[in-house]
């Protein structure tokens, strides 16, 4: 993706709003929107951005776990699998 191409000023957008929204629907590289020459929003696709959100929660749980390691609240898998068949068990 090049950078440049995608980014659009406002009033580029106003004017082809129905093309850049059908063109981000089909899957195509989001558009930065410039007012006065300045990046102010990203325009993506619904499918594009439910991807990075699930890419940002997915990173979320890596760095929890991470942080779980740091703080040494570990546990033995074995010992965790008891635990877990206790708590099935009820």
């Amino acid at each position: 993706m090049k950078l440049s191409d995608q980014v659009k000023p406002i009033s580029y957008f106003k004017a082809h709003a129905p093309e850049v929204v059908r063109n981000l629907a089909e899957g195509r590289d989001p558009v930065i929107i410039t007012v006065n020459g300045e990046a102010k929003a990203v325009l993506q696709g619904i499918a594009s951005y439910e991807q990075t959100q699930e890419t940002l929660a997915l990173l979320k749980i890596l760095a929890l776990g991470d942080q779980s390691v740091e703080e040494g609240r570990l546990q033995p898998l074995d010992e965790a699998f008891e635990d877990i068949r206790k708590n099935l068990k009820g």
